[in-house]
């Protein structure tokens, strides 16, 4: 029983500061909204696939091999971000980044046992993106030969520049999505935290519970009373006392 009067209570509290509620969610709502639109730079991404795959000396595929291979991935990985391609890219390209920035802008994934994995490039620019994908790409290859004395790296897939590309990042709905749903948590905590400071004393029930003295009659709000609109008298009787309220025509 207790506990329904607290969930009550609780709720009685939301719907008295529904507004307030209303209010917050819609505001963080717009402000992400507007942070998404005109504040973020949008990010671009473009993407070239690499095989590693190496035969044996009579030209055949060997499983051993392909093991070796799988395994290697994990060492390009390191190399295609290390200075030494990276340097290389930078000066062919003319490029304004860092070494450390373009290595933050590089992504290498592979999947599972696949011989093949996607290099991947994010960029203010969608051409700059595929620009640099590309020169990565032939970059490994070619130095790869000299760095690890092997010849097992192909490009699968040239990055290409697609019309109207599509930023990666932001996303305006989803940002405004999750705005929306941290400002409705923020409401009702907020408005649940108004209610708990609020020591006001608002009904005969916070009178009783609060100064420990009985309710020994209530005085209704109305309006003036014509002739018209006079109140009947009820009386009742509280305990030792007797209480009179008005209501009703």
């Amino acid at each position: 029983m207790e506990e329904k009067v607290q969930l009550f209570d609780i709720l009685h509290a939301l719907k008295k500061r529904w507004m307030l509620i209303f209010l917050i969610t819609v505001l963080t709502g717009l402000i992400s909204g507007a942070i998404s639109y005109y504040l973020l730079i949008p990010a671009y991404q473009s993407s070239t696939q690499l095989l590693v795959n190496q035969k044996n000396s009579e030209n055949q595929l060997d499983t051993a091999l392909m093991r070796s291979n799988v395994e290697l991935i994990n060492t390009y990985r390191d190399i295609i971000k290390s200075p030494t391609i990276l340097v290389k890219v930078i000066d062919k390209l003319n490029l304004s980044e860092s070494v450390d920035e373009l290595n933050q802008s590089i992504t290498v994934d592979s999947t599972g046992d696949s011989q093949v994995f996607t290099l991947i490039v994010e960029n203010t620019n969608p051409a700059t993106a595929v620009e640099i994908a590309n020169e990565v790409s032939e970059t490994f290859q070619q130095e790869i030969k000299g760095i690890m004395n092997v010849d097992n790296v192909s490009i699968l897939a040239r990055a290409e520049y697609k019309d109207n590309p599509i930023p990666v990042s932001p996303r305006p709905l989803l940002n405004i999505a999750i705005a929306i749903v941290v400002g409705l948590m923020m409401g009702i905590g907020i408005a649940y935290l108004l209610e708990l400071l609020d020591n006001t004393l608002k009904d005969d029930h916070d009178v009783a519970a609060q100064l420990g003295l009985p309710v020994i009659g209530t005085i209704p709000m109305m309006s003036s009373i014509g002739h018209k609109g006079r109140k009947a008298a009820k009386i009742k009787k509280v305990g030792s006392e007797t209480v009179v309220t008005y209501g009703g025509k």
